[in-house]
């Protein structure tokens, strides 16, 4: 049986391998971090379950400390209460809330960062800990503030983080709001995703600074952004390559809905194949065209609600190889999509690094190509 030691040293192994770790500071990180400290026990998916069930797997088990040191995302919560040792048999149905995200990606936000010594980093959702102790590892305890809007979830890694000889600022509260404290940060990383930039944090981190964050929506579709804060309230960025995806901050969540009943409309041809919105960017431009909408469905019967009016979208295939679409309410939210991904796919569909985004007191806007082309207003 291989040691913990050993996994995580073939753990930075492979990361190196795969560019994940270009930087000997990183890997001093990831190969000093007790990643099992962070994940004592977690939720498996059961596969072919549905809805999609977790069993927990406990310290010891066979295969738990191998599980640790994959490279794969661990979850820890379940529909914000759930934790694994809650569950003492058997296998429970949830939405995950809560998780030790996936080593590599942890490890290349914070190369994207660029945070340097004496920095000083605000890192918003502390979660089980892990990336709030490779940063320590790197950054020192002294420049790192971690905020973590579930108490629970934060004792648990705070506790850890101690076990690991760690001693970060830990604060329990709403991330969204920024440090209570106030202050200047020269960097704030997120890792839980949000539908618009928080106004506190662009007053929070010094002009030259960089904010790296997750924009996602009701869709869950996911973009990460790095923005450089030009003045109080002001910044602008670009969307980076890859595709990272974190769990919504729960401020930023949809509102509970009642059942979705889909109701009759006016029905007419589709411009665009509704598989398209299954495609990443695809379905985030989607989301940028509707961002109050809700997408369920996949390839050609894609269906949208509308959290705020009730309006509703429905595609399906005709006999003649094209797509109908069915919409209702207020809202044509079809018809926004439509136009929305006919503008992005005339630019050939380009993946995400060929947006950017701006912020300012007039408000915060996602355009395609340059701050002139066409764009989107996110729903502050």
């Amino acid at each position: 049986m291989s040691t913990s030691a050993q996994l995580r040293s073939a753990l930075v192994d492979r990361l190196t391998e795969d560019g994940s770790l270009s930087d000997p500071g990183w890997r001093g990180a990831a190969g000093a971090v007790p990643r099992e400290l962070f994940t004592g026990t977690y939720f498996m998916s059961v596969a072919g379950s549905v809805p999609t069930s977790y069993r927990p797997v406990r310290e010891g088990e066979p295969g738990w400390l191998e599980g640790v040191y994959s490279d794969a995302t661990l979850i820890t919560q379940l529909d914000g209460r759930i934790r694994p040792d809650d569950v003492t048999e058997g296998a429970v149905p949830g939405s995950p809330s809560s998780s030790s995200t996936l080593p590599s990606l942890v490890l290349r936000m914070w190369h994207q960062l660029d945070a340097e010594d004496g920095h000083r980093v605000l890192e918003i959702g502390t979660g089980t800990g892990y990336s709030t102790a490779l940063g320590a590892y790197c950054l020192g305890d002294a420049g790192l503030t971690s905020i973590e809007y579930d108490p629970v979830v934060g004792g648990a890694a705070a506790t850890a983080l101690k076990a690991a000889g760690f001693a970060p600022r830990l604060i329990i509260g709403d991330g969204l709001r920024g440090d209570p404290d106030g202050g200047r940060y020269d960097r704030i990383v997120a890792t839980c995703s949000v539908r618009y930039i928080p106004l506190p944090w662009l007053h929070q981190v010094r002009p030259g600074g960089k904010i790296l964050v997750t924009l996602s929506g009701w869709s869950y579709a996911n973009a990460l952004a790095l923005l450089d804060v030009t003045g109080p309230g002001e910044a602008t960025g670009r969307f980076l390559p890859g595709y990272t995806s974190f769990m919504i901050a729960r401020p930023h969540d949809r509102p509970p809905r009642p059942a979705l009943a889909l109701l009759p409309g006016d029905e007419r041809p589709s411009r665009i194949d509704p598989a398209q919105l299954d495609d990443w960017t695809g379905g985030w431009v989607a989301q940028l065209a509707a961002p109050s909408a809700e997408r369920m469905g996949a390839g050609a019967e894609q269906i949208l609600w509308d959290v705020s009016t009730g309006s509703q979208a429905r595609t399906a295939p005709d006999r003649d190889g094209g797509w109908t679409v069915v919409q209702r309410g207020p809202i044509r939210l079809w018809d926004q999509v439509e136009r929305a991904v006919q503008r992005w796919q005339a630019v050939g569909g380009p993946h995400q690094e060929a947006f950017g985004i701006t912020v300012s007191a007039a408000g915060q806007r996602v355009w395609l190509g340059t701050e002139d082309g066409p764009g989107w207003d996110l729903p502050i």
